[in-house]
């Protein structure tokens, strides 16, 4: 699972996922991409599992680019521990997703498979999501 490989930092606080994203809203590489339309907390472990998916609909042809990373850490205190006594340990890592991130492209596979290989990606998410292909989302910037 995706995870940084060192921090300078190893407990960060909870933050805000208000707003809209300042960047990764077009497709850059693929032709068809996976468009987050909530503001979430994606697990490593969900990223991969969409990435899954994709891979074994498309049989490892074409290309996937997954276009989130989980940097931020999730602390947690172990079940029925007093309050108190500092913040738990690390549990998991997640990325921070808001509305209108591009947050899986695909190339090199016709539409209808690319289609759906991003429908049974965005199953595995905690989020709505909508496909979109290049021209689209570049035809919503002018």
């Amino acid at each position: 699972m995706l995870m940084p490989k060192r921090v300078k930092y190893r407990k960060q606080f909870r933050g805000s996922m208000a707003g809209t994203p300042s960047r990764g809203t077009k497709i850059t590489y693929g032709e068809y991409g996976l468009v987050c339309l909530d503001p979430v907390w994606i697990k490593s472990n969900q990223i991969e599992a969409a990435r899954v998916a994709m891979t074994r609909y498309i049989k490892r042809g074409g290309k996937v680019w997954i276009k989130i990373f989980p940097d931020k850490p999730v602390t947690k205190k172990p079940a029925e521990v007093r309050m108190g006594s500092g913040k738990g340990a690390v549990e998991y890592w997640v990325a921070v997703v808001k509305p209108g991130r591009v947050m899986f492209e695909i190339a090199g596979v016709p539409e209808a498979t690319a289609k759906e290989a991003l429908r049974l990606a965005a199953n595995k998410l905690p989020c709505r999501c909508k496909i979109a292909s290049k021209a689209d989302l570049e035809g919503s910037a002018e």
